[in-house]
């Protein structure tokens, strides 16, 4: 328990630290390449937030999702990649193949799909290689480029409002 309290308290100061240090960087070119971080709480969600994306033309082989759980049982079997708390080292690494391969693509956009501050969430969107990040404004701002005030369980009008803006900024 006592080792659990030292290291949300150093994750969370190596998170406040990416989250000064972000760039502004414009997106650039088309969008071709999506990621998709959600915490596994809201994972019900994925298949319409995939629709949508498929809807707007960008074909589904083009998405990658990484999903967060706070505890992963040990013979369950989860389809997409995913990471938990304790893939996350002291120094803020993420020691799971998986997540660190998908945190180190240059997503054109990366959609963080998720309503709360986890440290362990913040801390794969601050480490991702992206372009361009969206998310809600529930989340620390610092995190994400775009922010969508809507709740996560409106998946239609998040995409519609990611799409209309992705659309008026030329990148679709």
């Amino acid at each position: 328990m006592f080792s659990k309290i030292i290291n949300r308290f150093f994750l969370k100061k190596i998170i406040n630290k990416r989250l000064n240090l972000i760039k502004n960087d414009s997106l650039e070119g088309k969008v071709d390449t999506i990621g998709i971080i959600i915490d596994e709480t809201r994972k019900s969600y994925i298949q319409q937030v995939l629709k949508e994306i498929k809807a707007e033309g960008i074909a589904l082989d083009q998405v990658s999702v990484l999903i967060y759980k706070d505890t992963a049982k040990n013979k369950e079997v989860i389809e997409e990649p995913f990471f938990t708390a304790k893939n996350v080292s002291l120094a803020g690494g993420i020691n799971k193949k998986e997540a660190a391969d998908f945190l180190e693509k240059p997503f054109d956009v990366l959609i963080n799909y998720y309503d709360e501050n986890k440290p362990c969430l913040l801390l794969a969107t601050t480490q991702s290689k992206a372009k361009f990040k969206v998310g809600f404004d529930e989340v620390d701002y610092r995190a994400n480029h775009f922010i969508v005030k809507t709740t996560v369980d409106q998946v239609k009008l998040f995409a519609n409002e990611l799409f209309k803006y992705l659309r008026i900024l030329k990148k679709l």
